[in-house]
């Protein structure tokens, strides 16, 4: 199973890193034992000062595909759910300081929250499909699909040329404006049209 990253898929979180708008999807992996479960705790890594929640809608890969169009790229999901794609952003920083990848960064046991999945069917138009993360009862991000940069379909064409996707491989889509750090205690949860479908506590 992989876990394959959208990064940079909404301008405005773009902007708000202050990185340059890509011209075609910014790609990379996490290892699966990234995942963490629905519900389960994430104790910040004694690595990282400054850990951060970039909250995403995923993709639930739901068979085998090479070189998919575009066109028909909605016939290979599965299912879709809320995850978040935790950050360190000092390690980050540094590493892209270097030009170096960002594996150290997102990559790390438990950096990829995955909340409880919605059969695709329940989702007339990927296009339009809206999601909030919640910290501490208070919303710090909304999302909405309309406002990518490379709608779902562009992203699973783009990355099925180089992947070969597999049933229960993750596609997260990349992350709106509004991430912001965590602290001990924190409580994120995310909702997916209207429907919780995600909660981590941060230990």
């Amino acid at each position: 199973m992989k876990i394959i990253c959208i990064g940079r898929n909404y301008a405005r979180h773009a902007a708000e890193l202050q990185n340059e708008v890509p011209q075609e999807p910014v790609i990379f992996l996490k290892p699966e034992t990234a995942l963490l479960a629905n519900g389960q705790p994430l104790a910040i890594p004694t690595f990282t000062q400054d850990l951060h929640y970039e909250c995403e809608l995923v993709v639930r890969v739901g068979k085998s595909g090479k070189n998919i169009a575009a066109a028909d790229a909605l016939q290979y999901i599965d299912a879709l759910t809320l995850g978040i794609d935790f950050t360190a952003r000092d390690v980050q920083e540094k590493l892209k300081q270097k030009s170096l990848p960002w594996e150290l960064a997102k990559a790390f046991d438990g950096s990829a929250a995955v909340g409880d999945f919605r059969k695709s069917d329940g989702f007339p138009e990927l296009a339009d499909v809206r999601f909030q993360l919640f910290k501490n009862g208070a919303a710090v991000q909304n999302g909405h699909t309309a406002d990518m940069l490379f709608p779902i379909p562009e992203i699973i064409a783009f990355v099925s040329r180089y992947f070969t996707l597999l049933p229960g491989d993750l596609l997260f889509t990349g992350t709106p404006e509004g991430v912001g750090p965590v602290q001990s205690g924190d409580i994120l949860k995310g909702v997916l049209e209207e429907k919780e479908v995600l909660k981590v506590l941060i230990s």
